[in-house]
């Protein structure tokens, strides 16, 4: 890039600031400059400057000059020198990006005009910390008193009533009527219009926390009151219960006293007793003694006889285990007799059968031969069958053909299914990539996404094609590529609807804009169509730089809508680069003369200077795309229908020859079964005689076995006799020692009973004596038990009193010390009941009496006793309360009347003077201050009402009814209306003359000098690339012209009057 030289204005490099007010000459007329005016302004390496110092006039000073040259970079340095935020500018997010290329640092200098002595602000910017270094009149300061000083004189950057940048144009009117409201207090209002608006916004927030604060409390003290009043009957009745409940507790406390007494009194009667009892247990025991020796004497006797009648028992048990045995053995003996017996009957029954079945199979034999004969010669069946298994074989060749035929159809059929489903998910996917978009559009744009839906339904209605916004309709061939064409074509345009005729935009804009009110966009093509236009360098010389594509390359679009983008973007001339274009940048600026281009990471636009031919370029970096991740080839999607119904065909096709086949299949089943049945009657046939004869042979077969296996009956015989026999010896031996056993068990028996006898007669003797003690036992035991009674009822009496004593101590709240009753509980248990009876009856009564008293508990009187203390809290809260409301809307009283009356003449003289600008233009405008509620301050609002054609009403301004050049007019015009009022001591506007018609730039002008150039208003820059022919300039006005090259003169050189005599000369 070639360096540019020092360029600095027209005005002398070197005047010194001024002590008081200094006057400007604009022809005859002398004006002072106003409180916080702009002086001077100095760069250094600031955007393009290498230095420049600009001296503005003190009322309408028109800064004119060919693009790039530097004008937006005065109003950047007015901005960023006045502690203005790089957002306010809308270009870079960094300071540092505003020092030019290739330095470490730059300056800006601002110079405000302040009585007394001028006020000199300058800001030292350092690239590589993107860091700022203040002073205030050549002594170093900080930020926060640079924003005091520049807020002291009234100067607001962030307002865009007072500082509109070229990139905050469109902004102005995307400004709410809140917003507008806030900003022109600020601009042209008295400095306390807009406190007091705050102060109204805060007093009402608070009025409001303090009625619903004082409706709370007036509705809780109410409830509490309520309640209260409710439960005063209750405390009534629990104050009545309470005396009961005092003396039921009183009885309580004697009740133990008294039982302890009566029990002491038990006590000392079972002691007396317990004596007496042992005294006479004591003599009966001594009269007992003798005949309990002589029991004893009897049972020692009993003891050996008793063991030898067990052991004879043990014996005789013995004896009858053994005769057991031998009778089981002998019915052993018995059964096996009865199955030799059983055996030779099984044989003979066995040969009775057999001789049976002999006869039953002759029989058979015989009425099979009978059958054979009947069945006779039907000849040689052979040749017949062969002749249908020659047929049969035919047909199943024929079949298993057919069966091929179809199997090979059916796998065909499955592959084109399987193919169908594939290709028909690959169309759902593509169709949900559309779904997807459309929805992203619904999401960010309801308003377009309406007017889509109403396009779908209604475009029979229009003459020429009508596309649906270009976000829809664009397919990025590669998604990461999106964020250049993202970054290229504007939001407003990627969601437009493109046309195709103008009748038909406008046809749809009335219906959805006008009818609707949908905020959409609508462009229409070019009727050239510039789709296919080639770009004016061949990519191949562009290689070199790393530049792999044009913009139109990266992606598809109808032809219309390509043919726009060529027209209005020229997508087709701008080319997209990689990282190593960024690294050569400078290289591809300078040699390859392209205006702009794309590297990986940035956008740079380069410009070059009408006058000097220097090359400017500037850089932004991409934005990450949002609308076009999601691409869908269209290409794709046709092939994929045409695949999609070629493969349905096959489909249909491979269906209809399986159904022929399968008619073909059933004919030939049919042929089979009749040729299978002719064959089955020839094989019964041929089968049924060989049937007969192998059953014949079998028979005769069984009938010669059965006649070999006979049974010899008599042998059967001797042999079962010899058995018997055998069994019955055996029984004998058994018998004989059953004998044995048996009589020896009857012995031990006969000497068991003689033993026995002689226990009954000594048990007898025992019985007696026994008998004759247990008289005196009863009354032993009786006065035994008497004792162990008395015993325990002592332990228990003496346990009882312990116990009831430390309990009536407990209950009395006596220490272990206390061995009698307090004096005080002694006076009031002397007024009490003496007996148990009477104490039971009295707190039975009682406790009857409180018992009445239901529903009643503690917590009641609790909870009104707290309430009746909060009543009073709530009373004394809810005054001060009351009070501090009052005094709110008094305070908001006294200020909105101080507030709203100047707001409104304020609006009516902003309405009277829009409303004269929009009258000499022959259009019409209105400005009114807007509110649907006179008491919410924060929704007041300035609502800006224009018409530009007669055939129209009056239509809010909005970033979407009217057009971008409406806006311009709209936006200056109402600047225009704030500049007699304006108390802030400039006004910047950059370029807002761009998007407007000749006639209305013209009339817009002619306002601003006239309105701009009177001695009561502020200084004003207005900054324009461009003038009209025969425009009408005031001799107050100062115009700044902004030149760039390098034949330029140093200022000491320059001379305005020689400069004007070789134009006169020129002119001649």
């Amino acid at each position: 890039m070639s360096v540019k030289r020092k360029r600095i204005s027209h005005a002398p490099q070197e005047i010194p600031s001024t002590s008081q007010g200094e006057t400007f000459a604009g022809g005859d007329a002398v004006h002072e400059f106003v409180e916080g005016s702009i002086y001077r302004i100095r760069m250094q390496n600031f955007l393009t400057y290498d230095l420049a110092e600009v001296f503005p006039g003190p009322n309408l000073n028109m800064i004119i000059g060919a693009n790039g040259t530097g004008k937006s970079s005065i109003v950047c340095a007015i901005c960023l020198g006045l502690a203005g935020k790089t957002t306010i500018l809308g270009r870079g997010d960094k300071v540092g990006l505003y020092v030019k290329r290739g330095c470490a640092k730059g300056m800006v200098e601002i110079e405000l005009f302040r009585t007394g002595v001028n006020l000199v602000v300058q800001r030292e910017i350092h690239v590589d910390s993107n860091q700022s270094v203040w002073q205030l009149n050549g002594r170093p300061a900080s930020l926060k008193q640079v924003e005091e000083e520049v807020r002291a004189l009234h100067i607001q950057v962030a307002n865009l009533c007072q500082f509109l940048p070229q990139e905050k144009v469109g902004e102005f009117a995307k400004m709410s009527k809140i917003e507008l409201l806030e900003a022109t207090e600020k601009s042209v209002g008295p400095p306390e219009m807009y406190n007091f608006h705050c102060d109204l916004k805060s007093f009402r927030n608070k009025e409001r926390d303090l009625e619903n604060v004082c409706k709370e409390k007036a509705s809780f003290l109410k409830k509490a009151m309520q309640r209260n009043e409710r439960n005063k009957h209750d405390v009534e009745r629990y104050q009545k219960k309470k005396r009961h409940l005092e003396l039921i507790q009183l009885l309580e406390k004697k009740k133990p006293w008294v039982e302890y007494e009566m029990a002491r009194k038990e006590l000392e009667q079972v002691k007396k007793d317990r004596e007496e009892a042992k005294k006479s247990l004591k003599e009966l025991k001594d009269q007992r003694a003798p005949m309990l020796r002589k029991i004893q004497s009897i049972d020692q006797r009993l003891t050996p006889i008793h063991d030898q009648i067990k052991e004879m028992a043990a014996n005789i048990r013995e004896a009858t285990q053994k005769c057991k045995q031998k009778q089981d053995q002998l019915d052993n003996k018995n059964r096996q007799i009865e199955d030799i017996k059983q055996s030779v009957s099984l044989k003979q029954a066995e040969e009775a059968d057999r001789q049976k079945r002999m006869g039953n199979t002759r029989h058979l034999i015989s009425d099979l031969q009978a059958q054979l004969q009947q069945c006779g010669d039907h000849g040689d069946l052979g040749p017949r069958l062969d002749e249908l298994h020659s047929q049969l074989r035919a047909n199943q060749e024929e079949r298993g053909r057919l069966e091929g035929e179809r199997a090979d159809l059916r796998r065909q059929r499955d592959r084109d299914v399987a193919e169908l489903r594939m290709l028909q998910n690959r169309m759902r996917g593509l169709e949900d990539m559309m779904n997807r978009k459309e929805e992203k559009l619904r999401s960010r744009f309801n308003d377009t996404h309406k007017a889509l839906l109403w396009l779908r339904q209604n475009k029979e209605l229009f003459q020429g094609k009508a596309y649906e916004p270009m976000m829809l309709e664009i397919r990025v061939r590669d998604t990461r590529n999106s964020k250049y064409i993202e970054s290229h074509i504007p939001v407003n345009d990627l969601r437009a609807f493109v046309f195709q005729k103008a009748e038909d935009m406008e046809k749809f804009m009335s219906e959805v804009r006008d009818k609707q009110g949908l905020r959409v966009n609508a462009v229409i093509a070019p009727q050239e169509s510039h789709a296919t236009k080639p770009p004016s360098r061949p990519l191949e010389s562009l290689r070199r730089f790393g530049l792999f594509s044009y913009l139109r390359e990266l992606f598809e679009a109808p032809e219309e809508i390509m043919s726009y983008l060529c027209y209005q973007y020229r997508v087709n001339e701008v080319p997209v680069g990689t990282q190593q274009t960024k690294n050569m940048i400078e290289t591809v600026i300078r040699e390859s003369q392209l205006r702009m281009i794309y590297t990986a990471d940035e956008k740079y636009t380069v410009k070059k200077s009408s006058y000097s031919n220097n090359v400017i370029s500037s850089n932004s970096a991409l934005r990450p795309p949002q609308f076009l991740t999601v691409t869908i080839d269209a290409e794709e999607r046709r092939q994929l229908q045409d695949q999609i119904r070629a493969v349905e065909a096959r489909v249909s096709e491979i269906d209809a020859q399986v159904a022929a086949l399968q008619e073909r299949q059933g004919r030939l089943d049919h042929r089979d079964n009749e040729l299978r049945a002719q064959k089955k009657e020839l094989s019964d046939l041929k089968g049924k005689r060989r049937q007969l004869e192998q059953k014949i042979s079998t028979k005769q077969d069984s009938l010669r076995q059965m006649e070999s296996s006979v049974v010899d009956l008599q042998r059967v015989e001797r042999d079962s006799q010899q058995k018997i026999s055998t069994v019955h010896n055996q029984k004998v031996a058994i018998v004989q020692e059953f004998m044995q056993y048996m009589k020896r068990r009857a012995t031990l028996s006969r000497e068991k009973v003689c033993l026995s006898l002689e226990t009954v007669a000594l048990t007898a003797e025992k019985n007696k004596l026994e008998s004759d003690c247990r008289d005196g036992t009863a009354e032993l035991r009786a006065l035994e038990q008497a004792c162990t009674d008395l015993d325990r009822r002592k332990t228990t009496l003496l346990s009882q009193c312990k116990s009831l004593m430390r309990r009536a101590s407990e209950i009395c709240n006596m220490g272990p010390d206390d061995a009698a009753v307090p004096q005080e509980l002694h006076d009031v248990f002397s007024m009490l009941p003496d007996t148990l009876e009477d104490i039971e009856a009295r707190l039975s009564e009682e406790r009857t009496r409180a018992e009445l008293f239901t529903g009643i508990s503690e917590t009641v009187v609790e909870e009104y006793n707290r309430r009746e203390q909060e009543i009073k809290n709530l009373e004394k809260e809810l005054e001060e309360k009351k009070n501090a409301l009052d005094t709110y809307r008094q305070n908001i009283s006294e200020v909105k009347e101080r507030w709203l009356n100047p707001l409104r003449q304020l609006v009516e003289q902003i309405n009277e003077r829009f409303s004269d600008f929009f009258r000499s233009m022959q259009c019409a405008g209105e400005v009114d201050l807007h509110t649907e509620n006179e008491e919410e301050y924060d929704k007041y609002g300035i609502r800006i009402r224009v018409k530009f054609r007669n055939s129209t009403q009056l239509h809010e301004l909005t970033p979407h009814h009217q057009s971008g050049g409406e806006r311009s007019v709209s936006t200056m015009l109402y600047l225009m209306a704030l500049q007699e009022l304006n108390r802030c001591p400039f006004r910047v506007v950059d370029e807002i003359n761009q998007g407007m018609d000749p006639v209305n730039e013209r009339r817009v002008f002619d306002i601003v000098v006239r309105t701009a150039c009177k001695g009561t208003t502020s200084q004003y820059f207005f900054i324009t690339p461009k003038l009209l022919q025969n425009l009408q300039y005031a001799e107050d006005m100062s115009v700044l012209c902004v030149h760039n090259g390098p034949h330029m003169l140093p200022p000491r050189d320059w001379s305005s009057q020689a400069f004007q005599r070789r134009r006169a000369r020129q002119s001649k």
